[in-house]
């Protein structure tokens, strides 16, 4: 296997990489030897299989650390930094990869509990928000590399309506113009940006959908090849993304599907 970022002291931070598309691109990055900083917040009893995870990619013979922290108050992030500045010791942030998924899946009507205006904005604040957050964090603590890429997680909800996913889809939306508005304004400092566009991919989040099972069905379905997207497919193209030949890509929403858009 090539290793593309081995002894050059790049890092990956990782944000929401405890499991999902966020822990894929770790392994596959790490594999590539891409030293690794994962911040991720968990229930405690899915801590022993993340750290079974955690495990795997320190067997990858890259530097690793992780911070079980919440991602969203301001003053864990500055804590964080801190440490991060430390710990990558005049190395550099090669890529962020925000996949930070925290939200409220609630119907608009007809329910017990429907969806309410705190919940877009706790929606919109943990999966949109946030990136601009760490990314503004991170590049005030000149932490970023000459040449670093900010990538990013969104589906099909940007522009189609699913039943309970109107918190969701309006995060989705607001995280594409921040990337857009990234990939803009920090473009002279050498920073792209990105976000990847999956198929349905058979998560943990989607799972907490209601009726994902027929998200999943209808994906099989429409997909040329017959099957649905899978994290390491999306980590694949998120590796592709951080290599020296993909500097020109930038400001872009990437389908990474196998065709499924097509139908």
């Amino acid at each position: 296997m090539n290793k593309d970022f081995k002894n050059k002291n790049e890092w990956a931070l990782i944000l929401g990489g405890s499991s999902g598309l966020g822990l894929a691109t770790a392994k596959k990055l790490a594999q590539h030897g891409m030293n690794i900083i994962i911040v991720y917040r968990n229930r405690k009893s899915e801590l022993p299989q993340i750290e079974i995870d955690f495990e795997e990619i320190k067997n990858l013979e890259v530097k690793f650390c992780s911070f079980h922290i919440d991602m969203l108050k301001p003053e864990k992030r500055a804590e964080t930094i801190e440490k991060i500045i430390q710990i990558t010791d005049e190395g550099g942030i090669k890529t962020i990869i925000h996949s930070i998924a925290k939200g409220n899946l609630k119907p608009m009507i007809n329910a017990e509990q429907v969806l309410k205006n705190d919940d877009f904005h706790l929606t919109i604040n943990a999966m949109a928000i946030s990136l601009y957050d760490w990314v503004i964090s991170v590049f005030n603590a000149k932490l970023f590399t000459k040449d670093a890429r900010v990538i990013s997680f969104t589906s099909e909800g940007n522009t189609k309506a699913w039943k309970n996913y109107a918190a969701v889809s309006a995060a989705k939306v607001t995280l594409e113009a921040i990337t857009r508005s990234i990939a803009l304004e920090f473009a002279p400092y050498g920073i792209k940006a990105n976000c990847l566009q999956p198929g349905a991919v058979n998560t943990q989040s989607l799972r907490l959908i209601p009726g994902y099972e027929k998200i999943i069905e209808h994906s099989i379905h429409r997909n040329p090849f017959n099957r649905i997207t899978t994290p390491q497919d999306v980590a694949n193209v998120a590796y592709l993304l951080c290599k020296d030949e993909a500097a020109w890509i930038n400001g872009c929403v990437i389908p990474v599907n196998g065709g499924e858009h097509l139908n």
